[in-house]
């Protein structure tokens, strides 16, 4: 196997670290190969790869999912910098709904993290200049696409800052509470 795995919530959200071939030039990794993840029991057929870039440590983004029928599965890593990303299960017949579970990625540790439909995924930069790579098996859907506060006390979710410090997006800081959602998954 090219990775080694951590599976939590039952066996839905993996983190992935991929297997790095090392020489004096640098490395070489396959961090993404259809057939591994198969074998992993990742079905997921990707369809598109999103860059993003945040230039200041406390950013977050999220926490965000898309209603069916244009809910995505997610794969994420870190290009360069540091985020505490995060997992919230917003699946109403799942033992572990809404349960999230927290994730330190970085460029050097080089994990990534799998993420499937039913889950609200966000991140949190913990530096300047980040970049994260993520690949989703559904498009971007304005009218499907949700932001979940991550200040909602029924959550439960702490960060390692205050809430002033952390900058947002006008969505972010307009997002959802969760009384507000319904049944979604």
């Amino acid at each position: 196997m090219k990775f080694t795995t951590e599976w939590y919530f039952g066996n839905d959200v993996c983190e992935i670290t991929p297997l790095k071939i090392e020489d004096q030039r640098g490395f070489f990794s396959e961090v993404y190969q259809k057939t591994d993840f198969k074998q992993l029991g990742i079905l997921d057929n990707f369809i598109q790869e999103n860059h993003s870039y945040t230039k200041d440590k406390y950013t977050f983004r999220g926490l965000h999912f898309q209603k069916p029928p244009f809910e995505q599965a997610k794969l994420v890593r870190v290009l360069k910098g540091s985020i505490l990303d995060i997992a919230l299960d917003l699946r109403k017949e799942s033992l572990t709904y809404l349960q999230h579970k927290q994730f330190t990625l970085t460029a050097n540790n080089f994990k990534q993290l799998y993420i499937p439909v039913g889950f609200a995924h966000g991140f949190l930069t913990l530096e300047d200049h980040c970049e994260i790579s993520y690949k989703v098996s559904n498009p971007y859907n304005h009218p499907s696409d949700v932001s979940l506060s991550v200040f909602d006390e029924k959550l439960g979710i702490t960060l390692p800052c205050s809430k002033e410090d952390i900058a947002l997006s006008k969505k972010d800081n307009d997002a959802l509470e969760l009384n507000s959602l319904g049944k979604i998954f």
